[in-house]
C-alpha cells in the first residue's frame, strides 16, 4: 500500500465556508449504470477482492479504468459539488486542440482584467509575447486563472468559451456539470460530480499535450523584460499535484482548493499495463485529498479483475446525437443491491452541516490545521475566499 503523502508545510485556510446543498440526481436517470445514482458506496466484490480503504472522508468517489470504462467502486459519484480549480479539465478538453503549441500570442491588457480576488496566478503580463504551450503550462502546472483568461480571449472570449465548454461537457454526457467560469473559480450554481470530472479526464488523456502538461512536474515561465538590459527573463513554476513525482505511476491530472469549495483531486496512474482514474471530491481536509486518492488507486489496482463493474464511464456521444447503445442508463443488467455498508465515510456526505464543513461555527473554516513535517514550520495562511488554484 501507498504510504500517505505528507504535506511540506502545514496549512491555515480562513474564511467562510457556504455552499449550496449539493443534489443528486435519482436512479433513472443515472448516467453510467443505476447503481452509480444509488446513495452510499457501490462495489461487487468477487472472490479474492481486497476490501476497501476505511475511514475515507470524501463526500463524493469513484475508481474507473481509464481504457475500458469499467466502474469499479464509488461513493455518490453524481454528487453535484463545486469543483474548483478540477473544472480547467474542462476547458483543456474544449480549448486545447485549438490552437498550436508553438503559436506566439501578445496579451492584450483587457484579457488579465476581470479574474476574481484570490486566484491563482502563473504571473502572465501584458503586452508581452508567449507561446500557447507556455500557457499551457500556466494552466496545468500553475492552476492559473490568468492563463485560462487569455486562452479564452483568444477562443473568441469568456462567454463563448464558457458555452462551448458546456456543449463539450454534453457532448461527453457529463449531465451533472454546470459551468458558469472558465477556470473554476467560485460562482453560485456552478457544480460538477466524481463523476463527470472522470469523463473529463479520460477525454484529456487521449490527447497527447494534454497528457504531457498533466505529467510535467515544473518549468520555465517566461518573465518579464529588464529595462536596464532589455533581456527577457524567467522563472521557475512548479505542479501543484502533490502525489506527481511521489506515487509511483502517477500520470497527474489536476487538483482544485477553495474556501468554499473546499479539495478536489482527479487523479490517473498507470501499473501493469492498466490505466485507472481517481477523482475525490471535499474530503475532510486538503491533506486527505492525496492520501484518499492514494488508497483508492492502490485498492483499484489490487481489485482490478477481482470486482465486478458496478457501471461504466460512458462515451461521447457522435457527430449528430445519436447516444452510444445502453451507454446512459443499466450497466449490463447489474442488479443493484443495497449499498455496501464498508468503507461509510466518518462524516455525513448529504449535505453541508449549517454550522459549516467542519462544524467550526458560522464563519466556516475558521483554522483548519492539517499535518506538516514538523513542529518547527510555521503556518502558512492563505485568505483565498473564493479562489481557484
Amino acid at each position: 500500500m501507498c504510504a500517505a503523502v505528507t504535506a511540506a508545510l502545514p496549512v491555515l485556510l480562513v474564511g467562510p465556508a457556504t455552499v449550496a446543498a449539493p443534489q443528486q440526481p435519482p436512479p433513472s436517470v443515472a448516467v453510467g449504470g443505476e447503481r452509480l445514482g444509488l446513495p452510499g458506496v457501490q462495489v461487487s466484490p468477487l472472490a479474492g477482492t481486497p476490501p476497501l480503504p476505511t475511514g475515507l472522508t470524501g463526500q463524493s468517489w469513484i475508481v474507473s479504468d481509464a481504457t475500458s470504462g469499467e466502474v469499479l467502486a464509488a461513493y455518490n459519484p453524481h454528487l453535484r459539488l463545486p469543483p474548483a480549480s478540477t473544472l480547467k479539465i474542462l476547458f483543456a478538453d474544449t480549448v486545447l486542440p485549438k490552437f498550436d503549441r508553438n503559436a506566439v500570442h501578445k496579451v492584450a491588457d483587457e484579457e488579465i482584467l476581470g479574474i476574481g480576488p484570490g486566484s491563482s496566478l502563473v504571473g502572465i503580463k501584458e503586452d508581452l509575447e508567449y507561446r500557447v504551450e507556455d500557457l499551457w503550462r500556466g494552466v496545468f502546472l500553475s492552476s492559473g486563472n490568468d492563463a485560462v483568461h487569455v486562452l479564452s480571449h483568444m477562443n473568441g472570449g469568456i462567454p463563448q468559451t464558457v458555452a462551448e465548454m458546456q456543449a463539450r461537457a454534453e457532448a461527453l454526457q457529463a449531465k451533472d456539470t454546470k459551468v458558469i467560469s472558465p477556470d473554476g473559480y467560485d460562482m453560485d450554481g456552478q457544480v460538477s460530480s466524481a463523476y463527470d470530472l472522470s469523463l473529463f479526464a479520460r477525454a484529456g488523456l487521449r490527447n497527447a499535450d494534454f497528457r504531457a502538461y498533466c505529467a510535467t512536474r515544473d518549468a520555465m515561465f517566461p518573465g518579464a523584460v529588464d529595462k536596464n538590459t532589455g533581456q527577457r527573463g524567467s522563472f521557475g513554476i512548479a505542479n501543484t499535484d502533490r502525489l506527481l513525482g511521489k506515487y509511483p505511476g502517477l500520470i497527474g491530472v489536476k487538483n482544485g482548493t477553495t474556501t468554499n469549495a473546499g479539495s478536489t483531486f482527479v487523479g490517473a496512474a498507470e501499473r501493469d499495463g492498466r490505466t485507472l482514474l481517481v477523482t475525490v471530491m471535499h474530503p475532510a481536509s486538503y491533506q486527505k485529498v492525496y492520501d484518499e486518492t492514494a488508497e483508492l488507486l492502490d485498492w483499484g489496482f489490487a481489485a482490478a479483475g477481482k470486482v465486478q463493474p458496478v457501471g461504466r464511464l460512458v462515451d461521447e456521444v457522435p457527430a449528430g446525437g445519436a447516444q452510444p447503445t445502453g451507454q446512459a442508463g443499466g450497466t449490463d443488467g447489474v442488479p443493484a443491491p443495497p449499498p455496501h455498508p464498508s468503507a461509510t465515510p466518518t462524516r455525513a456526505a448529504a449535505a453541508p452541516d449549517p454550522a459549516g464543513d467542519d462544524g467550526l461555527g458560522p464563519v466556516g473554516w475558521a483554522a483548519v490545521v492539517l499535518a506538516g513535517a514538523g513542529a518547527g514550520y510555521g503556518a502558512l495562511v492563505l485568505r483565498r475566499r473564493r479562489s481557484a488554484g
